[in-house]
């Protein structure tokens, strides 16, 4: 059983855009946008690219594994939607390939441990309100 819901899978799988936030030696925030896939395999989120072992949020990773992942946007005319995770990463030096063919082997894999939605659930009925729950492995 995936630590996602359906909505949630639906909702990753058609996105292809994230921010991924990590925290510098000096306890500073950084955040940059990547591509990512949901794996169904592992029920994670992989994150790769063209050298992301050289990358500064590759570095933070390495000093502070907890990192915070958020996939958004809007729908017409003011629908926002969104999901946070909180994670915990784990640094591969194989796998990127898998992700799109011209990326490095490298890659971040995120293994959910709070995950945070907005605006799945279709329709005003569904509110305003974000649903946090924490993750159970």
């Amino acid at each position: 059983m995936s630590v996602f819901t359906e909505k949630e899978i639906e909702y990753l799988g058609a996105q292809r855009l994230g921010r991924l936030a990590t925290i510098d030696s000096a306890g500073n925030p950084h955040v940059v946008p990547l591509g990512f896939r949901y794996n169904p395999e592992t029920d994670t989120i992989d994150i790769g690219g063209h050298r992301p072992s050289q990358t500064r949020h590759w570095e933070h990773a390495t000093r502070h594994p907890r990192v915070a992942f958020v996939v958004d946007d809007v729908l017409p005319p003011w629908q926002p939607r969104m999901i946070e995770v909180k994670a915990d990463v784990e640094l591969l030096q194989s796998g990127g390939e898998s992700i799109v063919e011209s990326f490095a082997p490298e890659m971040m894999r995120l293994r959910p441990v709070r995950i945070v939605t907005f605006g799945l659930e279709a329709g005003p009925e569904a509110g305003w309100t974000p649903t946090s729950r924490k993750v159970e492995r």
